[in-house]
């Protein structure tokens, strides 16, 4: 396992899930790079949005295992976590 909210390249579906995120980051970088005000609204919402889906992701997580999990991924404290993500 690696740094926090890094993927494996060992763990299943691990190449989708970077090939994913790397496309993600691909797109902020090119949106942080317009110097069009637009593109700056649009990354505050989507910080927005990432906070939400972080939540969503933690939940989903903690479902599936248990918020030690969750905590594990995020390198924090599981009652951290759920107070956090829950």
């Amino acid at each position: 396992m690696g740094e926090p909210g890094t993927v494996s390249a060992d763990e299943p579906g691990s190449a989708d899930v970077a090939q994913l995120a790397a496309q993600v980051r691909a797109h902020l970088d090119e949106l942080a790079a317009t110097p069009d005000p637009a593109a700056f609204r649009e990354l505050l919402a989507i910080s927005e949005y990432l906070g939400l889906a972080l939540g969503t992701s933690a939940r989903t997580l903690a479902a599936q295992g248990s918020w030690s999990r969750v905590a594990e991924q995020a390198g924090t404290t599981k009652q951290a976590a759920w107070s956090r993500w829950h």
